[in-house]
């Protein structure tokens, strides 16, 4: 008897007219946002420019989205250039198919143009961006749920997803829902990143170092639950793998900096901390001369004037 179970949409392409709408991607759009959104709240709290975010944003989604789709079809490529399959679909990001450690990866490349032409510290604007990125992590895996894609093993638990597309080798039937676990992981990592950065003034790229490895622990333990083809080395899914190779590097950063460059960084972005002088009705040492070279020429009037009536009296 089926009690509950998570329905899947009956198609991840909605049409507004002749234009299609794909939950896919909206998916990840709103998670580019959301990261925009809140890094720029952190950056200007760390002493930075509004708006420098965005700008740099700017260079690193591309570089991400690039980045992403390279790793999946690279690891993935017998779903693009095996027998029976069109090479064309591998530029069919709506479809699906990102894969995150390419997204990070080159993303940081576009990150680092970035700050480089806007001379600021890569580590801090990651800093910034880390608990974002994980909710827009948390937002692009309901993408997955719209394409019926990246489930568990078979379960009967009330939280089942049920599948009901037979495409691409799928079974239709009961499946735990990886996705929502690690939607639901990636949200708590997010808060984890808040929470430390606060509580131990994170910074020279921990709080980023800090969100790696919370996000590779999660991804470790759910990427053993999934039935997806995947390459496996040694008995073990190659994302396992990587999740724990990008653990370890994150951890040795994080202890590593925090010994050669304790505490957080004093100034983020040049020139930052003068615009906020300025915009406060801060006054200039110039202008502080300037009005006391004003006053002056007033109080010298005066004393000519009560000079001129000491002078009256006395001849009266």
């Amino acid at each position: 008897m089926e009690l509950a179970y998570i329905p899947s949409p009956s198609h991840g392409v909605y049409h507004l007219g002749p234009i299609p709408l794909r939950g896919y991607a909206f998916c990840i759009i709103i998670g580019v946002f959301v990261a925009v959104w809140l890094g720029n709240k952190r950056w200007i709290a760390r002493g930075g420019r509004a708006g420098t975010v965005a700008d740099i944003a700017v260079w690193a989604v591309p570089f991400g989205l690039l980045g992403g789709r390279l790793y999946h079809v690279i690891t993935d490529y017998e779903l693009y250039f095996s027998e029976g399959r069109d090479w064309v679909d591998a530029f069919k990001v709506w479809e699906g198919g990102l894969g995150i450690w390419g997204a990070i990866a080159l993303g940081a490349v576009g990150a680092w143009i970035g700050c480089r032409r806007r001379g600021i510290p890569l580590p801090a604007w990651a800093d910034a961006l880390a608990p974002g990125i994980a909710l827009a992590q948390a937002i692009g895996r309901w993408g997955n749920w719209f394409n019926q894609e990246l489930y568990g093993k078979p379960t009967d638990l009330p939280w089942a997803l049920h599948i009901t597309s037979s495409t691409d080798g799928r079974v239709p039937g009961y499946y735990h829902p990886t996705f929502l676990y690690e939607s639901l992981w990636c949200i708590g990592v997010a808060l984890l990143v808040i929470w430390a950065d606060r509580r131990f003034t994170l910074g020279h790229g921990r709080a980023f170092a800090l969100y790696v490895a919370a996000y590779c622990t999660g991804r470790g333990w759910i990427e053993y639950m999934r039935i997806d083809d995947a390459h496996h080395i040694l008995g073990v899914r190659l994302n396992v793998w990587t999740a724990i190779i990008v653990f370890l590097l994150a951890m040795t950063y994080f202890v590593l900096s925090a010994k050669k460059r304790p505490g957080r960084e004093e100034t983020v972005e040049p020139g930052a901390t003068d615009d906020e002088t300025e915009s406060d009705g801060g006054t200039e040492p110039g202008d502080a001369a300037e009005g006391e070279e004003k006053t002056e020429p007033a109080a010298e009037a005066d004393t000519a004037e009560v000079s001129d009536e000491a002078e009256s009296a006395k001849k009266t």
